[in-house]
């Protein structure tokens, strides 16, 4: 039986699901550990996926400025995976960017490679991001034996 999928923009009353389900992936580096204050204030970045009216994913895109976009706080319930939840929320972020931006340049750090190449993302070196670097990637534990990959999609790849 096929399950009813609604992707949608994040409300306050997500704050509590978004951070079980970033608790489930960040204790093993997959995302970085964000708290319910942190969520809240930046609950207007978030999309969430509610799969048969249970919120079974969510994303975060941290816009830094000149057309540069990241994708961040990529998780999908375990009991979800590979189930195209990931991929629909992705695709929902760049239909918005297509309608509300000329230009935009949309990347990820990640662990997930392949997920990336097969939605449009190529790999590109971590240099071309330092407005990441400079606010996140200074303070991460990794920052000294990275093992994420920059991917990154541009308007003009569409």
């Amino acid at each position: 039986m096929k399950k009813l999928l609604i992707i949608r923009e994040a409300a306050t009353e997500d704050v509590e699901e978004i951070f079980r389900l970033l608790e489930l992936y960040s204790p093993q580096g997959i995302v970085l550990p964000r708290s319910r204050e942190d969520i809240t204030f930046f609950i207007s970045n978030f999309t969430v996926a509610i799969c048969d009216g249970k919120l079974c994913g969510c994303v975060a895109v941290r816009d830094f400025g000149n057309d540069l976009l990241e994708v961040r706080s990529l998780v999908v319930s375990p009991e979800y995976q590979g189930s195209g939840i990931g991929r629909a929320m992705i695709a929902s972020i760049i239909e918005k960017l297509k309608v509300s931006r000329k230009d935009w340049r949309l990347f990820a750090l990640t662990l997930q490679v392949d997920f990336f190449c097969k939605i449009g993302f190529r790999e590109v070196p971590k240099s071309l991001f330092p407005e990441k670097i400079w606010s996140d990637c200074s303070r991460c534990e990794k920052r000294h034996c990275c093992d994420e990959t920059a991917m990154l999609m541009e308007a003009e790849d569409i």
